[in-house]
């Protein structure tokens, strides 16, 4: 795949939209973003676009009557840029299952813990109050089910007894910024694939998540 065009879809201050624009100035994503698109106006994640020259473009989401409405909206908009991958960095909406499809395999998500565990919100909370003694990051393909796609990459982080929610994500977020750009460049570089046998890197299964501490 030569120079792959990447979408990115935020709903806030977007961290992890410029840990990829960031890769990508740097030659380590052989592809460019071609657009960013937040379902909120006036997010910090925006103005890291337009710092970049990306188009920086808003669907609010709350002027569309219902959820499949506002999804038929942004897939448009989305398709206008021709995406190989679009890229989803804190981008806080359900999808539907149209919307899941229609990008199947070309779609990617990060979440704040080491799933299976913690699908949906509040994961650092809900990683202290389990007494878990690690918590973590994961990449992954994005399928209908809520944060329940295959997970390509996952990072590891220790808990201690003196975390607290906010430090505890605070802590994760240097993690997240390496595995999504590295995770997104094996995409860019023909390396990764959803295939309909599971993840798929250099052409070997995954049979379990790789790990950023064993690469």
């Amino acid at each position: 795949m030569n120079s792959c065009r990447i979408v990115v879809l935020i709903s806030g201050s977007g961290s992890n939209l410029q840990a990829l624009i960031d890769a990508s100035k740097r030659g380590e994503i052989d592809g460019r973003i071609v657009a960013v698109i937040s379902n909120r106006p006036g997010v910090k994640g925006l103005e890291r676009a337009a710092a970049s020259n990306i188009p920086a473009i808003t669907i609010d989401h709350t002027t569309y009557p219902d959820r499949t409405s506002f999804d038929q909206a942004l897939a448009a908009k989305i398709d206008e840029y021709a995406p190989d991958l679009v890229v989803l960095a804190g981008f806080m909406r359900i999808l539907t299952d149209e919307f899941v499809q229609h990008y199947s395999g070309r779609m990617l998500n990060i979440h704040p813990s080491r799933l299976p565990k913690y699908q949906g919100l509040h994961t650092h909370q809900r990683a202290i109050d389990a007494g878990d003694a690690e918590h973590g990051a994961s990449v992954h393909f994005v399928t209908a089910e809520l944060d329940g796609g295959p997970v390509v990459l996952q990072s590891r982080l220790a808990i201690r007894a003196e975390h607290t929610p906010d430090s505890l994500a605070a802590e994760l977020l240097p993690q997240e910024h390496r595995i999504y750009p590295l995770v997104v460049a094996w995409f860019c570089a023909g390396r990764l694939a959803l295939t309909p046998e599971g993840v798929t890197l250099d052409g070997r299964k995954l049979d379990t998540p790789l790990q950023l501490d064993a690469l």
